[in-house]
């Protein structure tokens, strides 16, 4: 699913959710170690997990653009790293990298 210029109100801007999606995208690869040859995957994991997140409305914009605007990028990566935990997007327990030490 790929944004429309039609957006619900609070929704993430199509740059905003490039953003969301690689940060996702980051959390991924370090989650295998960041081993090569997946980052196509990462990127499709990532892009489906946040489009998630903006349906279920757990990626909204700030109300208030201007002062709380850094605090509200901080909850965003937050909350991107603990939805892909609790969603299945990061496997619980050690990466496949770390296991295989």
């Amino acid at each position: 699913m790929h944004p429309t210029n039609l957006q619900a109100p609070g929704a993430p801007t199509t740059e905003e959710r490039r953003k969301m999606v690689e940060i996702a995208a980051y959390f991924l690869a370090e989650h295998r170690g960041f081993a090569p040859g997946a980052a196509d995957a990462d990127w499709i994991r990532a892009e489906q997990a946040i489009d998630t997140m903006i349906a279920d409305g757990l990626a909204e914009r700030p109300d208030d653009a201007s002062a709380h605007r850094e605090e509200h990028r901080d909850d965003v990566i937050e909350g991107i790293r603990n939805a892909l935990k609790l969603g299945g997007g990061l496997p619980a327990g050690p990466s496949s990298r770390s296991e295989r030490l």
